[in-house]
């Protein structure tokens, strides 16, 4: 999200140097664990490398504006990987002209609601949470005077799916003031400004994006696991699977992590993190997920239909649609953040495609990151 408050410092901590493994998580992890990505080639995974090639011309030659890296992932195996010269930010600061690479720590957005939503999981397989039909009320007694109304019957659930009912505009631009998740940004208490929103539909009825959603599921790890959820992810999601370099940029006033959208990753590391998920929650041979919260993160509760966003479902902060790509139909769910950071998943297929980008607030942009996978990827194996 374009978030141009008093961030400077943490942002020049960010591109000069700051020890992150005191800030953000960054820490030395065993060679053993760091990478476990199984390389491929194209041709091996059944994927026509011209098609492929013709792929990074038109990324290259800016028929695709920004792309920053695309990596893609066939039958669990890294057949593409590659990076580009493009114009990036970081929270709507511009940091100019970035040669990309595999080291390249790069916003992912509002990417990060997914793995807030992994924690979500994890605490529950843990027994820290019931489970996700668990009222939200349980975990703030000091905002008991909000718990009024349709609001009394929000659950974890909702939050997940983004149908809590509670009015929120993220619709309008995030460089307008009005937009609810500027207004929570600026917000001294973050929580107290979610839970304090109307209830404008009963839960579970209508999908409505939501940002503050996200963070009142940051604020339930906090309270159930006693440590934020950049320190929670680090230890059961980010070192198991080797990723050993992130930054969960804060809010200034409080320190704590912004839950929608503030995580800094590799894009080896959405990599991983999409593995994990396409590996029913299975990596080097752990199960950092259970099975059954992978299957039901990825399954569609509510429908965007009639929507500002387009047609589809939502998960537990996934997004799912169908397609028809050479007459085959098509399932997809993706992880998606502004500026076209994306992770997409395709069961059926064994794909996973990652895509990084610099299109911030650019929500008209015809070959965005969706039109790359449908023009290119899924026609070098579909025919």
């Amino acid at each position: 999200m374009n978030k141009k408050m008093t961030w400077l410092l943490g942002i020049l901590f960010i591109l000069f140097g700051c020890d992150q493994s005191k800030t953000s998580g960054k820490e030395n992890i065993s060679k053993t664990t760091e990478e476990r990505i199984v390389i491929g080639s194209l041709e091996s995974e059944g994927m026509d490398s011209v098609q492929i090639s013709k792929m990074t011309k038109a990324i290259t030659d800016q028929s695709y504006p920004n792309i920053h890296s695309v990596l893609i992932a066939r039958n669990g195996k890294l057949v593409y990987e590659n990076y580009f010269l493009g114009k990036d930010e970081i929270l709507g600061e511009s940091i100019g002209l970035v040669k990309h690479n595999k080291d390249s720590l790069h916003d992912i957005r509002s990417v990060s609601k997914s793995i807030v939503s992994a924690c979500i999981g994890i605490a529950i397989s843990q027994g820290k949470i019931k489970n996700e039909d668990q009222k939200i009320w349980d975990f703030f007694p000091e905002y008991n005077d909000l718990n009024t109304g349709e609001k009394s019957n929000i659950t974890i659930k909702h939050l997940l799916t983004m149908s809590s009912g509670l009015e929120w505009n993220e619709m309008i631009p995030y460089t307008d003031p009005a937009n609810s998740e500027v207004r929570m940004d600026y917000s001294p208490d973050p929580v107290k400004f979610v839970l304090s929103q109307k209830s404008v539909t009963a839960p579970g009825t209508i999908w409505n994006y939501n940002g503050g959603g996200t963070q009142i599921l940051a604020a339930i790890i906090k309270k159930v696991t006693g440590v934020e959820t950049d320190e929670y992810a680090r230890e059961y999601i980010f070192k198991p699977l080797g990723i050993t370099q992130f930054f969960w940029i804060k809010f200034p006033s409080t320190q704590i992590p912004i839950a929608a959208s503030g995580l800094r990753l590799r894009s080896r590391d959405m990599l991983k993190f999409g593995l994990l998920y396409m590996n029913k929650g299975i990596w080097n041979e752990r199960q950092i997920l259970s099975e059954a919260w992978v299957r039901d993160s990825h399954k569609s509760y509510i429908n965007r239909g009639d929507s500002a966003t387009g047609s589809g479902g939502y998960g537990y902060q996934f997004w799912i649609w169908k397609d028809t790509i050479n007459n085959k139909p098509i399932n997809i769910v993706a992880a998606i953040g502004n500026g076209d950071q994306r992770i997409f998943f395709d069961h059926e297929n064994d794909l996973l495609v990652v895509t990084t980008a610099g299109n911030y607030n650019k929500w008209d942009i015809k070959n965005n990151a969706d039109a790359l996978v449908r023009n290119y990827i899924y026609p070098s194996f579909i025919k």
